[in-house]
């Protein structure tokens, strides 16, 4: 059999279609197939064909697996995929977020709203270079981001994934694409996937599209909206990542005015992929297609059929793969759904396997390994930090500025439920799904940070929820109150109140009411401050999500480096302003744009 499609010198269209036309129906669904690490196994890859294994949210070999541990599973996978007819390797897909942060001892850089904060494209591209590094070190080639969504309503439980609310900011943080996927060369042809080669890894612009308008911030709501605005504001960021050859585009579970975004045929093929001139692959979300009917899965062929009619090219199954490949060949074998679509979907999906080397490297690089979390990537994400911090509040007396603090103060108090806790400072998609309290992985806290800054010459008293007790001795020169959200994602992050959990005001309150403090707010959106607390603090930074380098607060708090973020969302005074952003209503606390610069 003459084999093109192995030759690594001929053209990546020759090799497609060569090897589309070796392929049988059944070996052509499984390529569109994607299935949970769960449930995959080397043969059930290598008989049905599979295409691609992903992670779901938190899904890992074993609690705290390393690099070297994920490497091994997913080489055990791909080497049932080159055992395969035709020796298509497979892709393995997961939620490189920020960071690849699945993996014990990864980089984590601040989630995207605090990204968003820093205005710096640059700086983005340069965390995608290390998350693709990190997250081919453990044997993925595939990380679901960036989310492009424009977010317009901080109720949304997926705030935090969107870099701001404003257009143009989302727009110049795509940036993030080339990172991860390496830059394409001068004359490179629009709309083509692009990957570097083995440092990098394909990337997804998620979700499409409208996902961070839905009414109420409702997740997987309805978004309401023109046909101008919805290109205008929303779209507009994937036209960014398809001039960067965006390998992937990630379909929505939300709705436009009504009509499901996974099975929107005008959308996904008429403006994506004919309008656009996207040559990538479309991917369904997770058990995207039991969401499509009301009640969940109330006939899954038929969301099959219209998604797959739609224009998606691979699902993420994740689970019940046989009755999916069962249902797709059904529907291909009556005519319900043409050969011509499915064979649109392979072209694509080898297309970009053809783009990535998968056959000629399908096994991981495992001299990566020594890279995840070193030195030089912390540093980058501890830069991050720093530019990511927004300062609110400087000074009760705007001519007496209260940072930066004093390093040879002699003692202070630090308070609050998030100055020394790992995970609330990493929140969701971090170890697990929804993310964890505590030393979750390998990092420095805020607290961490301070002793780091300030030696044994201050003594630091730390009392997450102080008591009058705490201070019976009145002497302590200022106070660092970090107070903020629990870690969420998705339905579960949607909160109608956006209210400072876990007493948080009322300790910040406690604490400014008695000493000098900087309150330092841990959230994944604008919460509600009220008058009274922004009054007694002497100091307010919003510090969004920023992962586990915590010293990037430090350097900033202390003096070491000037704050430079500015808010990329408008901050509202009352939830009953939402949705509020820069184009829109008046009279916020502080204005889309707005940060001290000291």
């Amino acid at each position: 059999m003459d084999c093109i499609y192995k030759d690594p010198n001929a053209a990546i269209e020759e090799r497609v279609k060569d090897l589309l036309s070796k392929m049988t129906v059944e070996e052509k669904i499984g390529q569109m197939t994607q299935i949970e690490r769960a449930v995959a196994n080397p043969s059930a890859i290598r008989d049905r064909c599979i295409g691609s294994v992903l992670s779901g949210g938190g899904s890992r070999p074993f609690e705290n697996a390393e690099s070297a541990d994920w490497a091994n599973m997913i080489d055990g996978f791909q080497k049932g995929a080159v055992e395969s007819r035709l020796g298509i390797p497979i892709f393995y897909g997961t939620d490189a977020i920020h960071g690849n942060n699945n993996v014990w001892g990864a980089t984590i850089f601040p989630h995207n709203i605090g990204l968003g904060a820093t205005r710096d494209a640059d700086l983005v591209r340069r965390i995608g270079v290390v998350t693709a590094l990190e997250t081919r070190a453990c044997g993925s080639q595939y990380a679901f981001a960036p989310c492009v969504a424009v977010a317009k309503d901080p109720r949304w439980g997926r705030f935090y994934e969107s870099y701001s609310e404003d257009t143009g900011v989302v727009r110049k943080m795509t940036s993030l694409v080339s990172g991860l996927q390496g830059q394409p060369p001068e004359g490179h042809p629009y709309g083509y996937p692009y990957v570097a080669g083995r440092n990098s890894v394909m990337a997804s612009a998620k979700h499409f599209v409208g996902d961070g308008a839905t009414e109420n911030g409702t997740n997987e709501g309805n978004t309401i909206a023109s046909h101008d605005d919805m290109f205008n504001i929303h779209l507009a960021p994937y036209i960014d990542c398809i001039a960067q050859g965006v390998c992937t585009v990630m379909a929505s579970y939300s709705s436009w005015n009504g009509d499901k975004m996974h099975s929107h045929r005008y959308l996904l093929t008429e403006v994506l992929k004919e309008k656009l001139g996207f040559k990538g692959f479309l991917i369904t979300d997770w058990e995207a297609l039991e969401r499509l009917t009301d009640p969940h899965d109330a006939d899954y062929r038929q969301s099959v059929k219209s998604t797959i009619n739609a224009g998606i090219d691979v699902v993420m199954v994740p689970f019940r793969y046989e009755l999916f490949l069962e249902q797709l060949l059904s529907l291909v074998e009556s005519g319900e759904i043409p050969m011509t679509r499915i064979d649109d979907a392979v072209e694509r999906i080898l297309r970009v396997k053809f783009v990535a080397g998968l056959f000629e490297h399908p096994f991981t690089d495992r001299s990566l390994i020594d890279l995840v979390g070193c030195k030089a990537h912390r540093e980058l994400a501890r830069e991050a930090v720093r530019k990511s911090l927004v300062l609110l509040k400087n000074g009760k007396d705007p001519k007496k500025p209260f940072l930066p603090l004093d390093k040879t103060a002699k003692k202070i108090l630090v308070a609050g439920t998030h100055a020394d806790d790992l995970g609330y400072q990493c929140g969701g998609w971090t170890a697990t799904w929804t993310g964890l309290s505590g030393r979750i992985t390998v990092g420095t806290t805020i607290m961490d940070a301070i002793r780091e800054m300030l030696g044994d010459k201050t003594e630091i008293v730390f009392e997450p929820n102080p008591t009058a007790e705490t201070f019976a001795s009145q002497d302590f020169s200022f106070a660092i109150v970090a107070i903020g959200e629990g870690p969420y994602c998705e339905t579960g992050g949607d909160d109608p109140e956006l209210k400072i959990p876990f007493n948080g005001a009322e300790i910040a309150t406690f604490v400014a009411d008695r000493v000098p403090t900087v309150m330092i707010l841990i959230s994944g959106r604008p919460m509600v401050i009220e008058p009274p607390l922004l009054e007694k603090v002497d100091a307010f930074v919003a510090a969004w999500l920023p992962g586990t380098e915590g010293a990037g607060i430090t350097d900033v708090l202390f003096g070491d480096y000037p704050f430079q973020g500015k808010l990329p969302v408008t901050w509202f005074k009352t939830v009953d302003q939402i949705p509020m952003h820069v184009h829109g209503n008046s009279n916020p606390l502080f204005p889309f744009g707005f940060g001290l610069t000291s």
